[in-house]
């Protein structure tokens, strides 16, 4: 008797995923555009400055002061690498690769088995 498994794929289980991997790459981003902005020096009056450090701030904190940030003061500008920035980023990714996977393992994939017998289906 031939033996053939169909595997059906659970889109609850792929919704999931796709829902961390969006807010994870949501929060990377706007710590990349923090870190991008601090980098550059960028003027804090700003409307989209201010809303970008303000909501960010909100995630770095469990990391801060593990570094002390780098400052650069130039004629103008005030440049500072924000190493907290990149370790929040590392973190945030881990864990949502993390999350990601453990979801995979949490929901296992339903298999149907179907039994061929003289090319029919029985």
């Amino acid at each position: 008797m031939d033996e053939i498994v169909i595997k059906k794929t659970d889109h609850g289980n792929l919704r999931a995923r796709r829902i961390v991997c969006y807010i994870a790459g949501v929060l990377e981003v706007l710590l990349a555009c923090r870190f991008v902005l601090k980098l550059l020096g960028s003027n804090t009056q700003s409307v989209f400055v201010s809303i970008v450090y303000s909501v960010s701030q909100i995630f770095l904190y469990p990391f801060s002061g593990i570094f002390r940030s780098a400052v650069t003061k130039g004629i103008e500008i005030k440049s500072i690498l924000e190493s907290s920035t990149i370790i929040a980023v590392i973190v945030y990714a881990l864990v949502a690769w993390g999350i990601v996977k453990m979801i995979e393992i949490s929901r296992t994939s339903h298999k149907t088995i179907i039994h061929h017998k003289n090319n029919r289906v029985i």
